[in-house]
């Protein structure tokens, strides 16, 4: 019994050092990533709630791999491998703000010549028992993929990246600092010209020659054209599409009971679409090559860095915190340094996080926990 009460105060003073080492890297301004060293459900349990702005993780992948010291990956069946990680995704969810984000990177696998649908499964189960909120699935083309012996089926160079919110509205998103820089607007022989080359004078003769609008609507047309025109001059808009009554295609749908645009053509006989002029959002398709592995000394899952920038840029404010709870190597909190966030990595293998350690640029870490 004495024994046994030593052992659970011992318990009791590691996890409220943890704890308190967490707190005051919440006040503390250095970005040099924490490590905490252990299970996952342990360490996650150490950090209090709505404390993390942003989760960026790569759980290790189903019966695929050997990772050092063990952990999630090695059960028996998918079953049990969704259920642990299940697990995880609740405490992530119970420490993450309401104003944060989780991105889940999730790869699949095949059993008895069927491929199992993990992502989707993990994905669907968040949504459906745990009430997260989806927000995009993006596909990760990897342009590359390992050596794949089968005849009869495409091989696989593409995975999942989901991004969940704890809540519909009200999350953190800084969406200018993805978009990728607008083209500016121009005059070309007196002719105001957009980011695309658009210049007014074909919607102008559309809208002059056109059989479906009447007077009114046309001299409202002109008028709207006109004013548009002028903002694309002063740069208060870079570029835009008119969409005029039987001139073009009408997006979305034509039900003026399903769509507002497709109302607004029966009502005016024309609307506009604008482009924002700060640039456009990525797309949910992510053109990145694997990390050279030869990099890695020990861990082998390529996980680039450039994987983490989006998310990171997004949904991290400059002074949140990232957390990764299978962290490995470190990679997510090697981006969340380089960006100027703090970040907390998690990993059951010390060999790992030594390795992580040494990959933010030769500074001192605040140790491992």
């Amino acid at each position: 019994m004495a024994t046994k009460h030593k052992e659970l105060i011992m318990k009791e003073l590691i996890e409220n050092e943890i704890t308190n080492q967490f707190i005051d890297y919440q006040e503390d301004s250095s970005i040099v990533p924490l490590y905490f060293s252990g299970d996952v459900l342990e360490m996650l349990s150490q950090l209090p709630d709505d404390s993390i702005d942003c989760c960026m993780t790569s759980p290790p992948y189903w019966g695929q791999r050997q990772y050092s010291s063990g952990g999630i990956g090695l059960e028996d069946s998918f079953e049990d491998f969704i259920e642990h990680l299940l697990n995880v995704t609740l405490e992530v969810q119970r420490v993450l703000k309401d104003t944060g984000s989780f991105w889940l990177n999730m790869g699949d696998t095949y059993k008895k010549k069927s491929l199992v649908g993990i992502p989707w499964r993990i994905a669907i189960a968040m949504m459906d028992r745990q009430k997260w909120t989806l927000r995009n699935n993006v596909i990760w083309n990897k342009h590359k993929g390992g050596l794949d012996s089968s005849k009869d089926r495409l091989r696989t160079i593409h995975e999942n990246i989901f991004h969940f919110v704890k809540k519909p509205k009200g999350y953190y998103y800084n969406d200018e600092a993805i978009r990728t820089k607008a083209r500016k607007t121009k005059v070309k022989n007196g002719a105001v010209v957009s980011a695309t080359g658009v210049t007014g004078v074909r919607y102008k003769r559309q809208i002059e020659l056109s059989t479906s609008l009447n007077d009114n609507e046309k001299d409202k047309a002109l008028k709207a054209l006109n004013e548009v025109l002028a903002k694309i001059q002063l740069g208060e808009v870079s570029d835009f599409r008119m969409i005029i009554r039987n001139q073009q295609r009408t997006t979305h749908s034509d039900s003026a009971k399903v769509s507002g645009r497709a109302k607004e053509l029966v009502e005016k006989g024309f609307y506009f679409l604008f482009y924002n002029p700060k640039g456009t959002l990525p797309t949910d398709v992510w053109d990145i090559i694997p990390e050279d592995t030869q990099k890695r000394e020990k861990h082998f899952a390529p996980f680039p860095k450039d994987l983490c920038r989006i998310p990171i840029l997004a949904t991290c404010p400059e002074n949140g915190i990232v957390l990764d709870p299978f962290c490995g190597t470190g990679t997510a909190m090697t981006v969340a340094y380089e960006l100027g966030r703090k970040s907390i990595g998690i990993d059951i293998a010390n060999d790992y996080l030594e390795i992580a350690k040494k990959r933010i640029n030769g500074q001192q870490t605040l140790g491992i926990f």
